[in-house]
């Protein structure tokens, strides 16, 4: 199966070392961020990740690890 280009991008995030979590709660995507990440991963998400559409970003966010598995 091949990855989609939202998944590819959370992996992409992830992998700079991002510590975003992603809260989902009735359907409603936010994410949470309690510690400090490496500016690579911050660069990533301000640049290419913040800058999508409502839809878009929600897309990324629910592949990003959920609070609720911590």
């Amino acid at each position: 199966m091949e990855d989609t280009r939202s998944l590819k991008m959370a992996k992409k995030y992830l992998s700079l070392g991002g510590t975003r979590r992603s809260k989902i709660d009735d359907n409603i995507i936010d994410t949470r961020k309690w510690e400090s990440e490496p500016q690579e991963a911050a660069k990533f998400w301000k640049e290419t990740i913040e800058p999508l559409n409502d839809d878009k970003r929600k897309q990324v966010e629910s592949f990003l690890p959920s609070i609720s598995d911590e």
